[in-house]
């Protein structure tokens, strides 16, 4: 698979289709095999424990299978989430950002199934991992 959007691109195409997240996540890197993206930690994603909350965490593997699909597909802001299992493994730092490393593992016509490690800044031990499926709408027919 070939990438169709870089990290810049990407970045600017998220500021306009997701104007609700901006300044909650970065793509630290983007390449064929791999995107990293960053969720800036801070107090509104903490849990009573002083640690980073799932919905939290959720999010970031959801945003990251997201970036991981259209930088393959292109930019298709209507594709969605049809399915995430999420596994919760190890207490996250409260005061350090989490990592999402997410991989395509399938590009269809239809459907693409990203597999996400999300790690707590600084430790070598992912905290979660999600298997996330979006659904690429089909391409738009050309008139004739």
């Amino acid at each position: 698979m070939k990438v169709k959007i870089g990290k810049e691109e990407m970045g600017t195409f998220l500021e306009e289709v997701f104007p609700q997240i901006d300044g909650m996540f970065a793509i630290d890197h983007l390449d064929e095999d791999l995107l990293v993206m960053r969720m800036f930690s801070d107090e509104k994603h903490l849990r009573p424990g002083n640690t980073v909350s799932g919905p939290s965490m959720f999010a970031l593997a959801d945003v990251a299978a997201y970036v991981a699909t259209m930088c393959f597909v292109g930019k298709e802001a209507l594709a969605v989430t049809t399915h995430c299992s999420i596994d919760f493994m190890r207490k996250p730092e409260a005061d350090k950002d989490v990592l999402a490393h997410a991989k395509v593992l399938k590009l269809g016509k239809a459907l693409s199934v990203t597999d996400v490690l999300l790690f707590s800044e600084g430790m070598e031990k992912p905290v979660a991992h999600a298997s996330l499926t979006y659904s690429i709408p089909p391409m738009k027919q050309v008139a004739n």
